[in-house]
């Protein structure tokens, strides 16, 4: 069984391109997406909402499409890829399958064992490097670079940084998956702007034709399949803006003494964003004012995610966090197959539906729901209580 770690924000042709070659290059039966919900990684909410997305998966190569929890899924790589890797491992899965730059599987796995043989050592050696005035990726792929000389993965391109954290996981807890990756395709992860002469483009690249640059849809419509088009054409785009307000209210109305309090401020920066704050009528007018060479942009943008849902230090404690439920997005006819014959053997339970019952398991993922609706209520649907796994058996896939 094979698994993917995806944001899918927007799902696109490149993501389409990766199924399909995990498919037929790797021999998957069944692909397994763990994916972030409504709000991700790099600390934004999505475009479009987290069941879109997931329709668009199973429609191009997923069989099974998994929520990964908010309090994983808002998070740095490592964090991020310890909540992710868990949840597949508990899936079965003894493959994991992701896109990077460097296209080569061998050197993930070389260059985790390397990295947890000489863990604490690298582990102070960061700490001092730290206190320079450059970004965490700056830091640590320098920290790397003169502790080894001679490392397998280049660290400063970021899904290299992704694959070397899963790669560490499933290293480090022992998991019996191997690991294999598929090089990306003519763009890469952070370029912003559409080549016309290429049928993919990054998802950066996609999001700020729409969002920042307000191009008409059709120049995104050769770069993601049919189906994400129409979602995009016809469902709210999201973005910081359309939340700005909710964070302005968040961050005039808390005591500083609680703000100091929240999932990943740094010290002294509560005073900072309530300044801040004041003035801005924008979110990138008011990350730019806040932002260092330390304090990364999306650093920034993680810290106000927790803001919104309200998530303390005490609360988010990521020592002790384990995931003991997920929520099940969607199946094809393969992945119900899939399900019904090993959901019994299962350290993790798989949830369909919310009730009574079953909520307490995902009241984060709940408040982030309700939270991501207020950017759009109107046209964003109920997001938990009201949704069910979409299911390509019964209805296609189109209810």
């Amino acid at each position: 069984m094979c698994g993917i770690v995806a944001e899918y924000n927007p799902f696109h042709n490149g993501h389409q391109y990766h199924l399909e070659e995990t498919r037929k290059k790797l021999k998957a039966d069944i692909i397994i997406v763990v994916m972030s919900g409504n709000f991700l990684q790099r600390g934004e909410p999505a475009i479009v909402d987290k069941w879109s997305r997931a329709r668009a998966a199973l429609m191009n190569g997923a069989d099974i499409v998994v929520e990964l929890p908010t309090d994983f899924s808002v998070q740095p790589a490592d964090f991020f890829a310890e909540g992710a890797v868990s949840v597949l491992n508990c899936l079965g899965c003894d493959l994991i399958s992701f896109g990077s730059e460097s296209g080569n599987s061998q050197a993930f796995g070389e260059a985790a064992d390397l990295y947890l043989e000489n863990e604490a050592e690298l582990d102070d050696l960061f700490r001092q490097a730290h206190q320079q005035k450059q970004t965490y990726a700056q830091n640590f792929s320098d920290v790397i670079n003169t502790y080894f000389s001679q490392f397998p993965l280049d660290l400063t391109q970021p899904n290299n940084m992704l694959g070397f954290a899963y790669a560490k996981e499933i290293r480090r807890n022992g998991y019996d998956m191997s690991i294999q990756t598929v090089p990306r395709k003519n763009s890469h992860y952070h370029d912003d702007e559409l080549d016309s002469s290429f049928s993919i483009a990054s998802a950066t690249a996609i999001r700020r034709t729409l969002l920042e640059k307000r191009e008409a849809f059709t120049a995104v419509e050769t770069f993601v399949p049919a189906e994400m088009y129409d979602v995009l054409k016809n469902h709210p785009l999201i973005s910081w803006e359309n939340l700005f307000r909710l964070l302005d209210y968040r961050l005039s109305a808390i005591s500083t003494e609680d703000l100091s309090q929240i999932y990943l401020m740094e010290k002294g920066l509560e005073y900072r964003l309530k300044e801040k704050i004041s003035d801005a009528v924008s979110m990138k007018e008011f990350i730019e004012s806040v932002k260092t060479r330390q304090l990364t942009w999306v650093s920034l943008q993680r810290i106000c995610c927790h803001i919104l849902l309200n998530n303390t230090k005490q609360a988010i404690n990521m020592a002790e966090k384990r995931i003991e439920a997920v929520r099940l997005l969607g199946f094809t006819e393969a992945g119900r197959g899939y399900i019904g014959k090993h959901k019994n053997e299962w350290s993790i339970k798989l949830v369909s539906n919310l009730n009574k019952r079953t909520a307490p398991n995902f009241e984060q993922d709940i408040k982030a729901g309700h939270i991501y609706r207020l950017a759009d209520k109107e046209q964003i649907n109920h997001q938990d209580f009201y949704t069910k796994p979409i299911n390509f058996i019964d209805n296609n896939g189109l209810k």
